[in-house]
């Protein structure tokens, strides 16, 4: 998959499969921006990246002050924009009973309204032909018990995605949604403990967590000439997750 000359915008790159994506497009020939919340991440993921190619740009998907800074500072680079990855997010796990208001809403704030936002500022930025992806989650579709508001916020984005791929087909942009199962990433260690994450292992058809570098691998996909003629949809990249849970 060949992205020379390419220029991808990476929400949330600093971690995980955001990094991981941004270093897979860098290989591919494109030209990368990452945004991160503090110039701490963002100076650590440059310098492990390590490449001309890359850029990075201080902005929290959750404040819209900082979404119109990046609109700006992308626009400066006076670049049209090919790939944009909507792929900021975080997760908190607790049940009903025990969601605060705080967290409702720092996870819809980042999940929902900032991607919405962060898309619609960045339109005028985006060529014909261009490609939109959002990640997404099998949290979506699963039901799993704590999750009732991160699974709501995918749900959501899910819809806004859908939507968004068929308002944008007049000018040939193509909207698509990779939706991970259980991933190894600094944001699922930082949100459940050792045995949640075998439980979520054994509970895949391939047994075992997915690796950050196969979701970036599938954006690229979904990014790339490949997938001319795939808009709308969903892509599960869960190990057999969701199919699993039916056997």
């Amino acid at each position: 998959m060949d992205f020379t000359n390419k220029n991808v915008l990476i929400t949330g790159g600093t971690t995980g499969i955001g990094l991981a994506t941004a270093k897979e497009f860098i290989k591919a020939g494109a030209n990368v921006w990452i945004t991160g919340r503090n110039s701490e991440n963002l100076e650590k993921a440059a310098n492990e990246i390590n490449s001309q190619k890359l850029k990075t740009i201080v902005s929290d998907t959750a404040n819209l002050s900082d979404l119109s800074l990046l609109e700006k500072a992308f626009a400066e680079n006076n670049a049209p924009l090919d790939v944009l990855f909507l792929n900021a997010g975080i997760a908190r796990f607790s049940s009903i009973e025990d969601v605060t208001e705080a967290d409702f809403d720092a996870q819809f704030n980042t999940n929902v309204k900032g991607h919405f936002f962060t898309l619609q500022k960045l339109l005028p930025h985006l060529t014909e032909g261009s490609s939109v992806i959002f990640t997404s989650s099998t949290v979506a579709t699963a039901s799993n018990l704590g999750s009732s508001i991160y699974s709501a916020t995918k749900g959501a984005l899910n819809k806004i995605a859908q939507i968004a791929a068929n308002e944008l087909a007049g000018r040939k942009i193509r909207v698509n949604i990779v939706s991970p199962g259980p991933v190894s990433t600094p944001g699922l260690h930082n949100a459940v403990p050792e045995e949640a994450k075998e439980y979520l292992a054994g509970a895949t058809a391939m047994q075992r967590l997915g690796d950050s570098s196969e979701i970036a691998k599938t954006v690229l996909f979904l990014a790339s000439e490949n997938a001319s003629f795939i808009t709308g949809t969903e892509l599960l990249a869960d190990g057999g997750y969701i199919n699993y849970a039916l056997k």
